[in-house]
């Protein structure tokens, strides 16, 4: 570290996990971000391109492009989702920081998080989900509105803060916050809030959000509800209906008190069928 700081580089960040960090961005390809450059043309002078990463990250020198947002149909109608692109070399950089905060964070992940873990799936939620239908009449099924666009950018730092003691993870995960967004029509929007949707670093800062936005609250103040959750959705089960009415109320002023919203048409208390 001392001969690190003789180099002017004040964070230890190591080179192989730049490596490994370009690796899974290659593996995950992707598309090319607002520089136009591709995972094939970033390869082609990989070794000077990874060293310029490292080199900016560890003298917190980084700063992130803007990203390029996407508009994609949503997968069962109802209008699009727009999704941000970080160029390639932003990626490798989000994915640096990223598995930084997983090797910290997903020991205390609650157990029925599904979404964006290592060895989890949403069919794993679903089966989970299935199983407790038997024993419960009742669930609570949740959807937070445009939870990527809307979650607080204070609340995730301190998320942040509270797993961490490296101070180069919460500079860079504040720069990627407030990273503008290029939108198809060309102009710049700032952002005070949100996470764009398709980052690298998105599903980390996702799922600790809600470790304690709701996970943790839900394993405080409803012990007795079994949940399942898949990044922004949730289903919670209820021994009855006035049990359901009575949990999804709360979970609505909860979602409030951390900025969010639930959605209005996807929230709904449903009877589960034997059959």
């Amino acid at each position: 570290m001392d001969e690190l700081k003789a180099l002017g580089k004040p964070f230890d960040i190591s080179k192989w996990a730049v490596q490994e960090a370009w690796e899974r961005v290659k593996a995950n390809q992707g598309s090319a971000g607002v520089d136009g450059v591709s995972i094939r043309e970033f390869e082609k002078d990989l070794k000077n391109n990874l060293y310029k990463i490292w080199n900016r990250m560890s003298s917190g020198a980084y700063f992130p492009p803007p990203v390029k947002a996407v508009e994609i149909p949503k997968a069962h109608g109802g209008g699009t989702r727009v999704l941000g692109v970080p160029s390639v070399a932003d990626r490798v950089a989000q994915t640096v920081v990223a598995g930084v905060l997983e090797a910290r964070v997903e020991m205390i992940f609650h157990p029925d998080s599904y979404g964006y873990r290592p060895k989890r799936s949403a069919l794993d939620a679903v089966g989970v989900c299935r199983q407790r239908c038997w024993k419960y009449d009742w669930v609570v099924e949740l959807d937070i509105r445009k939870f990527f666009d809307s979650v607080p950018h204070d609340l995730i730092v301190r998320a942040v803060e509270a797993n961490t003691d490296l101070p180069w993870v919460v500079l860079y995960v504040k720069r990627w916050l407030v990273a503008p967004l290029v939108l198809p029509d060309g102009t710049l929007q700032d952002r005070d809030h949100g996470t764009p949707q398709g980052s690298a670093i998105s599903p980390v800062l996702a799922n600790l959000f809600l470790h304690y936005a709701f996970d943790a609250w839900m394993a405080r103040v409803f012990p007795a509800m079994p949940f399942e959750r898949y990044a922004d959705d949730a289903v919670v089960h209820c021994s009855s209906r006035g049990q359901a009415e009575r949990v999804l109320a709360a979970i609505a002023e909860r979602m409030g008190e951390v900025g969010l919203e639930l959605h209005p048409d996807k929230t709904r208390i449903v009877y589960c069928k034997d059959g």
